[in-house]
């Protein structure tokens, strides 16, 4: 999901709609690899939510995964109130997005994948089997890949996009992995 800074505070990137020019080459292609990128997550997003077999779930269990389940709401329902307009399923900045740096993105750069990662989480623990089990395993992955992905177009469409990825973590709040601490 886009990132973008609130109209309201001062950011080098100026706020609103990003000037129409010509098409980028290659904007066909990039807007396949986001259909397919979005397509593969709503296709494990369905495996996640459809009933299946599945282990027993201790109470403990259960209730830890359902407090998940509403955490992981919680920081998506943020996430899309601080993008307003930005809020896209693909991976592409829409013309609506701006950087953002507050809210929950100044914890992680992609909070609605954080977001959706728990509330899976949560759903697993609550529910767990193995289809479910390895359908939260690849959305991990899958997120991860998205998630690069957009960054190499955010770096395109906001010039100091890298400086913020160099000070925030890209999807776990505190998490630095050593090349990217040492940069």
């Amino acid at each position: 999901m886009g990132t973008g800074e609130p109209p309201d505070a001062p950011h080098p990137t100026p706020p609103g709609p990003a000037p129409a020019g010509p098409p980028q080459p290659g904007a066909a292609r990039d807007r396949t690899v986001a259909v397919s990128l979005v397509a593969a997550q709503f296709a494990l997003l369905v495996i996640l939510a459809v009933p299946q077999p599945r282990w027993a779930s201790p109470p403990p269990l259960r209730w830890t995964g359902l407090v998940l389940v509403a955490l992981g709401l919680v920081v998506m329902a943020a996430t899309a109130a601080t993008l307003r307009r930005g809020l896209t399923p693909s991976p592409l900045p829409n013309d609506h997005a701006v950087l953002r740096t507050t809210g929950p993105y100044r914890f992680v750069r992609h909070p609605m994948y954080t977001g959706l990662l728990i509330t899976a989480l949560g759903w697993t623990l609550a529910s767990p089997g193995p289809v479910r089990a390895c359908a939260l395993l690849a959305l991990a992955v899958l997120l991860g890949v998205k998630a690069r992905w957009e960054e190499t177009r955010l770096v395109r469409r906001f010039p100091d996009y890298p400086a913020y990825a160099r000070r925030v973590p890209r999807l776990v709040p505190g998490f630095r992995p050593r090349a990217t601490r040492d940069r």
